[in-house]
Protein backbone atom coordinates (compact mmCIF):
# COMPACT_ATOMS: atom_id res chain seq x y z
CA UNK A 1 0.00 0.00 0.00
CA UNK A 2 1.47 3.28 -1.07
CA UNK A 3 3.00 5.55 2.09
CA UNK A 4 0.53 8.14 1.92
CA UNK A 5 -2.55 6.23 3.23
CA UNK A 6 -0.45 6.18 5.91
CA UNK A 7 0.20 10.09 6.31
CA UNK A 8 -1.29 11.73 9.47
CA UNK A 9 -2.04 15.45 8.79
CA UNK A 10 -2.37 16.33 12.36
CA UNK A 11 1.04 14.96 13.30
CA UNK A 12 2.06 18.72 12.00
CA UNK A 13 0.80 20.18 15.10
CA UNK A 14 3.51 17.62 17.08
CA UNK A 15 6.12 18.59 14.82
CA UNK A 16 5.20 22.51 15.31
CA UNK A 17 5.33 21.77 18.84
CA UNK A 18 8.78 19.95 18.83
CA UNK A 19 10.19 23.01 16.97
CA UNK A 20 8.83 25.16 19.37
CA UNK A 21 10.57 23.88 22.04
CA UNK A 22 13.83 23.19 20.33
CA UNK A 23 14.16 26.46 19.26
CA UNK A 24 13.65 27.58 23.27
CA UNK A 25 15.86 25.23 24.69
CA UNK A 26 18.71 26.48 21.81
CA UNK A 27 17.70 30.55 22.32
CA UNK A 28 18.10 29.80 26.42
CA UNK A 29 21.42 28.18 26.22
CA UNK A 30 22.97 30.33 23.84
CA UNK A 31 21.72 33.29 25.58
CA UNK A 32 23.41 31.78 28.95
CA UNK A 33 26.63 30.69 27.11
CA UNK A 34 26.74 34.65 26.11
CA UNK A 35 26.06 35.98 29.52
CA UNK A 36 27.80 33.52 31.15
CA UNK A 37 31.07 34.34 30.39
CA UNK A 38 30.39 38.75 31.36
CA UNK A 39 31.16 38.64 35.37
CA UNK A 40 29.57 40.41 37.77
CA UNK A 41 30.78 43.69 39.45
CA UNK A 42 29.71 42.05 43.00
CA UNK A 43 31.95 38.79 41.98
CA UNK A 44 29.28 36.36 43.84
CA UNK A 45 28.36 32.77 42.71
CA UNK A 46 25.29 31.78 42.00
CA UNK A 47 25.66 30.29 45.64
CA UNK A 48 26.87 33.34 47.32
CA UNK A 49 23.55 35.56 45.64
CA UNK A 50 21.07 32.67 46.40
CA UNK A 51 22.68 32.92 50.23
CA UNK A 52 22.02 36.76 50.41
CA UNK A 53 18.77 36.61 49.32
CA UNK A 54 17.15 33.28 51.22
CA UNK A 55 18.71 35.10 54.04
CA UNK A 56 17.38 38.57 53.30
CA UNK A 57 13.84 37.12 52.49
CA UNK A 58 14.05 35.63 56.40
CA UNK A 59 14.45 32.25 54.83
CA UNK A 60 16.61 29.99 57.07
CA UNK A 61 15.22 26.50 56.35
CA UNK A 62 16.02 25.93 52.69
CA UNK A 63 19.82 24.22 52.14
CA UNK A 64 21.72 24.79 49.29
CA UNK A 65 23.41 22.72 47.57
CA UNK A 66 25.42 21.33 43.85
CA UNK A 67 23.70 19.23 41.36
CA UNK A 68 25.17 18.05 38.16
CA UNK A 69 24.41 19.00 34.42
CA UNK A 70 23.68 22.21 32.76
CA UNK A 71 20.19 24.67 33.68
CA UNK A 72 19.74 22.13 35.85
CA UNK A 73 18.81 24.37 38.28
CA UNK A 74 15.69 23.96 40.28
CA UNK A 75 13.60 24.66 43.92
CA UNK A 76 12.45 21.40 45.68
CA UNK A 77 9.78 22.36 47.77
CA UNK A 78 9.19 19.09 49.28
CA UNK A 79 12.39 18.79 50.36
CA UNK A 80 13.23 22.59 51.36
CA UNK A 81 16.09 22.52 48.49
CA UNK A 82 17.54 24.87 46.24
CA UNK A 83 19.90 23.14 43.85
CA UNK A 84 22.47 24.60 41.62
CA UNK A 85 23.94 23.58 38.87
CA UNK A 86 27.38 23.32 37.39
CA UNK A 87 26.96 26.34 35.43
CA UNK A 88 25.28 28.52 38.31
CA UNK A 89 26.70 26.95 41.63
CA UNK A 90 30.07 28.53 41.29
CA UNK A 91 30.02 30.66 38.72
CA UNK A 92 30.42 34.73 39.35
CA UNK A 93 28.59 35.32 35.87
CA UNK A 94 25.74 37.95 35.79
CA UNK A 95 23.35 34.69 34.26
CA UNK A 96 24.21 32.75 36.56
CA UNK A 97 23.53 35.14 39.62
CA UNK A 98 20.25 35.72 37.82
CA UNK A 99 18.89 32.11 37.71
CA UNK A 100 20.01 31.44 41.08
CA UNK A 101 17.97 34.55 42.04
CA UNK A 102 15.03 33.13 39.79
CA UNK A 103 15.39 29.61 41.70
CA UNK A 104 14.96 31.66 45.12
CA UNK A 105 12.10 33.47 43.95
CA UNK A 106 10.18 30.01 43.88
CA UNK A 107 11.70 29.81 47.45
CA UNK A 108 9.94 33.00 48.52
CA UNK A 109 7.04 32.02 46.83
CA UNK A 110 6.30 28.51 48.97
CA UNK A 111 7.39 30.76 51.90
CA UNK A 112 4.88 33.04 51.41
CA UNK A 113 1.98 31.08 49.89
CA UNK A 114 2.21 32.29 46.31
CA UNK A 115 -1.52 30.58 45.60
CA UNK A 116 -0.19 29.33 41.65
CA UNK A 117 2.13 27.35 43.02
CA UNK A 118 0.26 25.67 45.47
CA UNK A 119 -2.19 25.09 42.57
CA UNK A 120 0.92 23.59 40.29
CA UNK A 121 1.78 21.15 43.48
CA UNK A 122 -1.74 19.91 43.89
CA UNK A 123 -1.79 19.32 39.85
CA UNK A 124 1.48 17.50 39.88
CA UNK A 125 0.79 14.29 40.96
CA UNK A 126 -2.46 13.95 38.76
CA UNK A 127 -0.71 15.81 35.77
CA UNK A 128 1.51 12.70 36.20
CA UNK A 129 -0.86 10.21 36.02
CA UNK A 130 -2.92 11.69 33.44
CA UNK A 131 -0.24 12.22 30.86
CA UNK A 132 0.89 8.05 31.31
CA UNK A 133 -2.45 7.17 31.13
CA UNK A 134 -4.12 9.72 28.28
CA UNK A 135 -2.61 7.64 25.16
CA UNK A 136 -3.17 4.11 25.95
CA UNK A 137 -6.70 4.95 27.14
CA UNK A 138 -7.61 6.98 23.71
CA UNK A 139 -5.49 4.25 21.76
CA UNK A 140 -8.19 1.59 23.03
CA UNK A 141 -11.08 3.86 22.94
CA UNK A 142 -9.92 3.80 19.10
CA UNK A 143 -9.28 0.28 18.75
CA UNK A 144 -12.40 -1.23 19.90
CA UNK A 145 -16.02 -0.77 18.68
CA UNK A 146 -18.07 -0.83 21.85
CA UNK A 147 -20.66 1.42 23.56
CA UNK A 148 -17.19 2.20 26.23
CA UNK A 149 -15.17 3.26 23.28
CA UNK A 150 -16.89 7.12 23.47
CA UNK A 151 -16.48 6.95 27.49
CA UNK A 152 -12.57 5.37 27.62
CA UNK A 153 -11.87 8.77 24.78
CA UNK A 154 -13.05 11.19 26.83
CA UNK A 155 -11.19 10.36 29.73
CA UNK A 156 -8.26 10.04 27.83
CA UNK A 157 -8.89 13.67 26.55
CA UNK A 158 -9.63 14.31 30.51
CA UNK A 159 -6.60 12.74 31.34
CA UNK A 160 -4.59 14.64 28.96
CA UNK A 161 -6.57 18.03 29.99
CA UNK A 162 -4.66 17.66 33.09
CA UNK A 163 -1.17 17.27 31.75
CA UNK A 164 -2.24 20.82 29.53
CA UNK A 165 -2.93 22.55 32.81
CA UNK A 166 -0.06 21.67 34.38
CA UNK A 167 1.59 23.69 31.49
CA UNK A 168 -0.56 26.74 31.79
CA UNK A 169 -0.08 27.37 35.79
CA UNK A 170 3.43 26.34 35.35
CA UNK A 171 3.63 29.96 33.21
CA UNK A 172 2.23 32.52 35.86
CA UNK A 173 5.43 30.61 38.79
CA UNK A 174 7.90 30.81 36.37
CA UNK A 175 7.27 34.87 35.30
CA UNK A 176 6.56 35.85 38.63
CA UNK A 177 10.00 34.09 39.61
CA UNK A 178 11.81 35.92 37.02
CA UNK A 179 9.80 39.28 38.39
CA UNK A 180 10.90 38.86 41.99
CA UNK A 181 14.17 37.93 40.68
CA UNK A 182 14.60 40.98 39.10
CA UNK A 183 13.36 43.23 41.43
CA UNK A 184 15.85 41.57 44.77
CA UNK A 185 18.92 42.36 42.59
CA UNK A 186 18.14 45.68 41.53
CA UNK A 187 17.09 46.47 44.96
CA UNK A 188 20.05 44.68 47.16
CA UNK A 189 22.46 45.96 44.53
CA UNK A 190 23.74 43.29 43.80
CA UNK A 191 23.98 44.18 39.87
CA UNK A 192 24.15 47.14 38.22
CA UNK A 193 21.69 48.50 35.77
CA UNK A 194 23.89 47.45 32.53
CA UNK A 195 24.46 43.91 34.56
CA UNK A 196 20.33 43.36 35.02
CA UNK A 197 19.66 44.24 31.54
CA UNK A 198 21.35 41.32 30.79
CA UNK A 199 19.94 39.23 33.42
CA UNK A 200 16.89 39.85 32.03
CA UNK A 201 17.86 38.61 28.79
CA UNK A 202 18.49 35.14 30.14
CA UNK A 203 15.06 35.15 32.10
CA UNK A 204 13.51 36.30 29.28
CA UNK A 205 14.73 33.39 27.36
CA UNK A 206 14.70 30.62 30.07
CA UNK A 207 10.85 32.19 29.97
CA UNK A 208 10.09 31.06 26.58
CA UNK A 209 11.05 27.03 26.83
CA UNK A 210 7.73 27.21 29.28
CA UNK A 211 5.73 29.18 26.78
CA UNK A 212 7.05 26.98 23.92
CA UNK A 213 5.79 24.03 26.37
CA UNK A 214 2.77 24.98 26.98
CA UNK A 215 2.26 25.83 23.12
CA UNK A 216 3.40 21.98 22.14
CA UNK A 217 0.81 20.58 25.15
CA UNK A 218 -2.18 22.51 23.75
CA UNK A 219 -1.02 21.53 19.98
CA UNK A 220 -0.67 18.01 21.21
CA UNK A 221 -4.40 18.45 22.68
CA UNK A 222 -5.87 19.64 19.89
CA UNK A 223 -4.35 16.96 17.93
CA UNK A 224 -6.11 14.10 20.36
CA UNK A 225 -9.29 16.12 19.70
CA UNK A 226 -8.97 16.28 15.88
CA UNK A 227 -8.07 11.91 15.99
CA UNK A 228 -10.95 11.28 17.81
CA UNK A 229 -13.11 13.46 16.32
CA UNK A 230 -14.92 11.27 13.98
CA UNK A 231 -15.21 8.50 16.88
CA UNK A 232 -16.76 10.24 19.19
CA UNK A 233 -19.49 11.17 17.15
CA UNK A 234 -20.35 7.98 16.22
Amino acid sequence: MPFYYYYDPTYSLVLIGLLLCLAASARVRSTYAKYGRVRSRSGLTGREAAERILRSAGIYDVRIEHVSGNLTDHFDPGNRVLRLSDATYQSASVAAVGVAAHECGHAIQHSRGYAPLKIRSAIVPVANFGSAIAWPLILLGLLFNSRSSYLLIQIGILAFSFAVLFQLVTLPVEFNASRRAVQILGESGMLIPDELSMTKKVLRAAALTYVAGAASAILQLLRIILLTGGRRRE
